[in-house]
């Protein structure tokens, strides 16, 4: 999972958050958009989804390549 991946996923978490103790968001679907906040916020901090395994998505940051010096 990729800087920018995890970043969203946090930004996501905490806007539906808010919108919920804010009550812009009713209670019915409100239970259900904290529950995916906390899967979002939960897979950000773990580095690790298990959707992208199962989906088969590889977003891994590219390492750079330092010289040898060869």
């Amino acid at each position: 999972m990729t800087t920018t991946d995890r970043i969203i996923r946090l930004i996501i978490a905490v806007i539906i958050a808010i919108l919920y103790f804010d009550k812009s968001i009713p209670d019915s679907w409100g239970i259900t958009f904290v529950m995916i906040s906390f899967v979002f916020a939960l897979t950000a901090l773990v580095n690790f989804c298990p959707l992208y395994t199962l989906l088969g998505i590889t977003r891994w940051e590219k390492k750079s390549k330092t010289p040898t010096g060869h």
